[in-house]
């Protein structure tokens, strides 16, 4: 910032206790006018620069000590001769006090203006900056290779079955022809929980509890099996829901509800002795997926008759009754067997939804309204493929099978995939 001199000086090339001369271009008697610089763009002695501007005029140009000098000079009205009213005194005083005090710049382009001591944008500057000197953040890694690969001998070449979870234990089953298996993910050990009868088997689908202890098995005998799978002790039997293999199974609480090659779906309350409470209507051929969403309001159902259905919880009919369950939507978009479904996990009225090797997409739905929001053709079945979500932007393929992926299981932390193929 600039300043033009002292305050209170005398104007410059004046005597001392001299009249002010009149400014020139100005009637005898009348008021003094404020010197005003030149707006001419060029001045007329080429050494003195000319810095005024005809509609914002720059400070420097201006004679600071001149107009401190006019605002503070003790006078008369020149033309009666009265003195000034204590008004106006007061007015002319504070004008000098509040205008002249600070004699910086205003809206000067060559200099910045000072900096305020405690501002708002100082600190979102500061704020901004900080932000700016944090490290990128690092581009997520996917290993390319599998992490443990586990041989699976017997594992049934079937793709409506579901062989494969992955339990809150962190314990993954798995079935082997009639033999259920468990790997604990901790320590890397494998148990066996069961084999059953060859009249009963080979096991058709097995499903975690959600205390992660319970396990169901599903037997291609139609019977239900619930197991403890601490102490390797059968805990009950469920029979005479359905009347062919059961191969997909899905917990809702202290509800386990069965899908047939039937087409039957049944919901199960392993608390009660009548174990079957509910049934869902709707499949004509065998049921392959079923997931409860999170809020375990709604059921989603695929089967091998290429449908999609989403059932309500309110809706379902009893088992003894002969009416027939009303589903909430029934989508026939998928051109094949509908296996794969999921729940998105922070928007409970989405679901996405995947169809056999005639079909290969998938496609996401509004349970709400039974509207499909997108449909991506993946292009093959015989690799893990990492998409990222709402862009579907393809981020990985995960290869090493050698043949069609079968079975599928996330960790209880998200982070690890465990596959099945045919390739054992």
């Amino acid at each position: 910032p600039e300043k033009s001199g002292r305050r209170g000086a005398r104007p410059p090339l004046r005597e001392a206790g001299a009249t002010p001369s009149m400014p020139p271009l100005q009637e005898p008697g009348s008021r003094p006018r404020p010197y005003m610089p030149s707006l001419c763009s060029t001045p007329r002695n080429p050494a003195v620069k000319c810095y005024g501007d005809r509609f914002i005029p720059d400070r420097s140009a201006m004679d600071m000590d001149m107009a401190h000098y006019l605002l503070t000079e003790p006078r008369k009205d020149r033309k009666n001769g009265a003195t000034p009213s204590p008004g106006k005194e007061t007015y002319r005083k504070l004008l000098a006090e509040k205008l002249l005090n600070n004699r910086t710049r205003i809206l000067a382009f060559r200099n910045k203006p000072p900096e305020p001591e405690n501002s708002i944008f100082t600190e979102l500057r500061a704020d901004v900056a900080s932000v700016q000197a944090r490290p990128a953040k690092k581009r997520r890694y996917i290993p390319q290779s599998a992490d443990r690969t586990l041989d699976a001998p017997d594992l049934v070449d079937d793709y409506y079955l579901n062989l494969l979870d992955w339990g809150s234990a962190n314990v993954l089953s798995i079935a082997l022809g009639n033999t259920v298996y468990l790997w604990d993910a901790a320590s890397g050990s494998t148990s066996e929980l069961v084999t059953v009868d060859e009249d009963d088997g080979p096991v058709t689908s097995v499903s975690w509890a959600p205390d992660g202890q319970n396990i169901a098995i599903g037997l291609n005998s139609s019977a239900v099996q619930i197991w403890d799978s601490s102490s390797n002790r059968l805990l009950r039997t469920l029979q005479g829901a359905h009347e062919s293999r059961v191969g997909s199974l899905a917990w809702n609480k202290s509800i386990l509800t069965a899908g047939g090659m039937d087409g039957k779906i049944v919901n199960n309350d392993v608390r009660i002795r009548d174990h079957a409470v509910q049934t869902y209507r709707g499949h004509s051929q065998e049921v392959c997926g079923l997931k409860w969403s999170g809020s375990g309001r709604q059921l989603a159902s695929g089967g091998n008759d290429n449908l999609l259905h989403i059932w309500d919880v309110s809706m379902a009919s009893s088992a003894q009754s002969a009416g027939r369950t009303q589903w909430l939507h029934r989508m026939e978009d998928h051109s094949a067997a509908v296996k794969a479904l999921a729940w998105c996990p922070f928007q409970s009225n989405l679901l996405a939804s995947g169809g056999g090797a005639n079909d290969r997409c998938i496609k996401f739905w509004n349970t709400h309204t039974g509207a499909c929001l997108n449909s991506v053709d993946t292009g093959s079945q015989n690799q893990l493929t990492l998409w990222k979500y709402p862009s579907m932007a393809k981020m990985a393929d995960l290869n090493g099978h050698t043949s069609r992926v079968l079975f599928m299981a996330q960790s209880p932390d998200g982070c690890t995939v465990a596959s099945a193929a045919a390739d054992e």
